[in-house]
């Protein structure tokens, strides 16, 4: 892999992930949260299928979506009787087995806090990181946003650089629970099949929690298929199918210039009417989150199925670019005893089911060595040509 490149994209993540977390605290705390998170993927996150079928989706094609499931469960009570053990036990259709175990993970060096010395022969990054953002056929006044990644690695960060309108939706973690399990895990992670459902009667049960029990009405989100077209002064039309249950739509695209062996400029979009990269677009939104980013433009409404990505876009970044299209999905909460009329709530326990369906894709004519990914590439190359960057193989850890 090309350092400079890995650098680039590893600090570009690190920029754009960055944001607040916030969570609302009502009525008492119940004994035990459970979290599961519903994903439909397609595209370079779907390649389940195998490598022929994620090209085939990255190029806009329809091919078969892969299913992925992430369950958690916190719990302010310690194990009684034992270590920690804890199932989940689905409705058969969902043809995992009788259950999911919900694996305590053991803390090792892996998972200790990282020294903050810095590497021996750290070198600084270089290159800069250009933000552009809107749908259109031109970029708006004011763009691009230039960011020097050797000012951010001096800690010299832009001011106003992360939306705060865009909360980082809380989640379960061993550091927010007394106990806690999670799936997959190292005993067990094989992800739903493809025509398997998610509907139906489901159980949590376990030594540190009360017994849980709901019923989903809601299945796995249909595939998006995307794809990507030239446009009018060298814009980039991006194109999608309409899913049922979306209640909204985010895109956002990276690319960049080879410059020699060098990686140039980095350039990232948002779909965003407005500057905003927060954290929150990439993950998972509520219902109502999404329904106040719709009203400001931030997030696409459910009706939109096309954006077009400004022509300075595809300047900046003429070689390759690499888009993602998230339709964020519904959410369904549960609770024992159900919130009183009046009066306190001591909940035993809550559970919330989320979901999105989510694709990626390659857009631009120049893909920066894909042939050589495949390891079939037939065009004819010189025996000594040196190896160039590529965004792909950095991303799949291959290249120089």
């Amino acid at each position: 892999m090309n350092h400079t490149v890995a650098k680039s994209i590893l600090l570009t993540s690190l920029l754009l992930g960055s944001s607040n977390l916030t969570q609302a605290q009502t009525a008492n705390p119940p004994k035990a949260q459970y979290e599961m998170d519903i994903s439909t993927v397609t595209g370079f996150a779907g390649m389940t299928g195998g490598l022929g079928s994620a090209m085939s989706m990255m190029f806009g094609g329809k091919n078969k979506a892969s299913h992925m499931l992430e369950l958690r469960l916190g719990s302010r009570l310690a194990p009684t009787g034992g270590p920690a053990s804890a199932d989940h036990f689905p409705d058969a259709e969902l043809k995992l087995g009788k259950s999911l175990p919900l694996v305590t993970p053991t803390p090792s060096a892996s998972t200790a806090e990282p020294s903050s010395r810095m590497p021996q022969n750290f070198e600084r990054p270089q290159g800069r990181l250009l933000l552009f953002w809107g749908c259109g056929a031109k970029a708006a006044p004011g763009q691009p946003v230039v960011i020097d990644f050797a000012r951010v690695a001096a800690g010299q960060m832009p001011p106003d650089l992360f939306s705060t309108r865009v909360p980082v939706e809380s989640r379960l973690t061993m550091a927010n629970s007394k106990t806690y399990g999670s799936w997959p895990n190292q005993k067990s992670g094989k992800m739903p099949d493809s025509n398997a459902s998610i509907l139906g009667e489901h159980r949590v049960a376990g030594n540190y929690t009360p017994e849980m029990k709901f019923t989903l009405n809601q299945d796995f989100m249909g595939p998006l298929n995307a794809q990507s077209s030239s446009g009018i002064g060298g814009a980039t039309n991006l194109n999608w199918n309409s899913v049922p249950a979306a209640t909204g739509y985010y895109a956002w695209a990276i690319g960049g210039k080879i410059t020699g062996e060098k990686m140039g400029d980095m350039v990232w979009w948002s779909s965003s009417m407005s500057r905003d990269f927060g954290a929150g677009l990439w993950d998972w939104l509520s219902p109502a989150t999404v329904q106040r980013l719709i009203a400001d433009k931030t997030v696409m409404p459910p009706s939109q199925t096309s954006c077009t990505i400004p022509a300075e876009v595809k300047a900046a970044a003429p070689q390759f670019m690499m888009g993602n299209l998230t339709a964020f999905g519904p959410e369904a909460n549960f609770a024992y005893p159900p919130r009183p009329a009046k009066g306190v709530w001591n909940p035993e326990w809550t559970a919330r089911a989320r979901y999105r369906s989510t694709t990626s894709l390659l857009m631009g004519e120049g893909m920066g060595g894909l042939g050589d990914m495949s390891g079939n590439d037939q065009r004819q190359q010189p025996k000594k040509k040196p190896c160039k960057p590529s965004l792909i193989g950095a991303v799949l850890g291959k290249g120089c």
